[in-house]
Order: structure tokens, then sequence, then C-alpha cells
């Protein structure tokens, strides 16, 4: 019976060690390897500091679906930002930004372009964090109005200074972006391609 038993001890152990340990390591590096793969990428960022531009060529490049929240709710509302600005104001599209974020939460693989002002909610800087790894694009307010000079789509720089519409909504927004971003990308004098790069080699 001794024998029996120390036997036992001996070929569980053995069993444990080649067989099960092993196993449980390489499912425990794959499920890892699956999950970074199919992770969501995020942009935050102040208007104009090109989330959708490099999220788009991302897309390409890494095979993941591209997401403009702005656009997405201007296709399910069938009007754009700026109307439903006028309608609801501020508070009922940051609403609506908060129902969007909510429907995206069972999806992976995605590159996700937010707007600007996303990120105000408490709510929604929750949920964008269990979405998925925040890149905050980080973009000199001067620069950003000299870019967006003539884009009537914007509604929170129509009929006021732009830049210093921008220079107050930096100083705002700033520390809550780097506070919810898991990287933080500089894009002053960057080219699309360079900050890609930038980014891509993050995600090796």
């Amino acid at each position: 019976m001794m024998r029996t038993s120390i036997f036992n001890t001996v070929l569980c152990k053995f069993i444990y060690k080649v067989i099960i340990e092993p196993c449980r390591i390489f499912l425990k590096l794959f499920f890892l390897n699956f999950m970074e793969e199919n992770i969501n990428i995020i942009f935050v960022g102040l208007m104009g500091s090109g989330k959708t531009s490099i999220g788009k060529h991302l897309s390409k490049t890494l095979g993941k679906k591209f997401i403009d929240t702005d656009h997405a709710i201007e296709m399910k509302t069938g009007v754009n930002v700026a109307t439903i600005f006028e309608l609801e104001g501020e508070k009922g599209f940051r609403l609506r930004e908060k129902n969007f974020l909510k429907e995206l939460k069972s999806y992976q693989n995605l590159i996700i372009a937010t707007g600007g002002g996303i990120i105000l909610s408490q709510t929604n800087r929750k949920l964008l964090s269990n979405l998925g790894k925040i890149f905050y694009l980080k973009s000199n307010p001067r620069e950003l109005a000299l870019r967006l000079r003539g884009d009537k789509s914007r509604p929170l720089l129509q009929k006021v200074n732009m830049e210093e519409t921008l220079c107050a909504l930096f100083e705002e927004r700033d520390p809550i972006y780097n506070d919810i971003a898991d990287h933080i990308i500089e894009t002053k004098k960057k080219r699309l391609s360079d900050v890609s790069k930038e980014i891509l080699e993050i995600l090796k």
C-alpha cells in the first residue's frame, strides 16, 4: 500500500510537471496574445488633433475596424453634430456619446476616434477605460487653430476667437486626457506617418 501511495504521488507530480503545467502556461500565453491582438485602440484629444486620420490609417495597417464616435452618432440620428448641439445642447450630445459607448462594450478589435469632449463625463471616462487601450494625441492648441481655420463643423469653435477657445479647452481637458491615457503621443510638428509608427512601436 505504501509503495502504491508513493508511486501515485510521484506519478501525479510527473503528470503535473510534464503535462498540466506546460498546458496551463501555453493557454495563458495564447489567451493573453489573443486579447492583445483583439484589444480596442481608443484615441482621445482635442478636436483636430488627428484622431480620425490616424485612426483610419492604423485601421488599414492593423486590420481593425475603424469607428468615429461623432460620425456614428450622426449616422444614428440623421443629423450632424452641430445640429445636435443646437437642438439638445452639449448636455444632450454627451448623453448620446455615453449611450454609444455602452453599445461598444461587447465589441473587440476596433480603432475608435472619440470626440474631444467625450472625457468630460466621469461615466464616459470609466466606459473608455474598460473599452480598450487609450492613446492621447497631445497637440498644441495654436497649431490646431491654424489647422481648423475655416472648419464650420465644430460647434464649440463657431463665432469665437478660435485660438483662445482652443487654449481654454486645452487648459480644461489636458489634465483629464493625461489622467485617462495609457499612452501620451506628442504630435507637434509630426507627420501622420510618424505618429502612426510611434503608436505601432508601442503596440508591438
